[in-house]
């Protein structure tokens, strides 16, 4: 599960993973008890510093390769400040257009689902692209 979090001037809240260099959004796995909701708020202030507000789901995303079913939930800021962590090397604000040239498709698109009001969006990938 992700967040996909949305500052007010409309920019998006993104890592640089540590384990590989690439440029994600903020997210992990569940603890056993907890619940989606909570698991979000909990791995973006790890991984970013940010304290966040969970909104709603915006997307399904299934890595048919890998057989990993991700819920990206919608955040809102709500105080801290940003610094990297054991699992990433970089937390930085970026424009939708920043978005798209950092990002692997498979990682643009959930962000870039959040920012529209269809949701919550399905989709497929192989690890490297959607699966259209």
């Amino acid at each position: 599960m992700a967040g996909a979090v949305v500052r007010e001037d409309g920019r998006l809240l993104a890592i640089r993973r540590a384990d590989n260099g690439t440029w994600e959004l903020p997210g992990g796995v569940l603890e056993l008890t907890e619940a989606p909701e909570a698991g979000v708020a909990r791995e973006v202030l790890e991984e970013t510093g940010i304290h966040v507000e969970v909104d709603e789901l915006t997307g399904v995303y299934k890595n048919t390769t890998r057989g990993i079913v991700a819920l990206v939930f919608r955040c809102k800021p709500s105080g801290g400040t940003e610094r990297t962590s054991d699992e990433s090397t970089a937390v930085d604000w970026l424009t939708p257009a920043e978005v798209e040239e950092r990002m692997a498709e498979v990682y643009a698109i959930r962000l870039l689902d959040a920012l529209d009001e269809k949701g919550p969006h399905v989709r497929s990938h192989d690890g490297r692209q959607l699966i259209r």
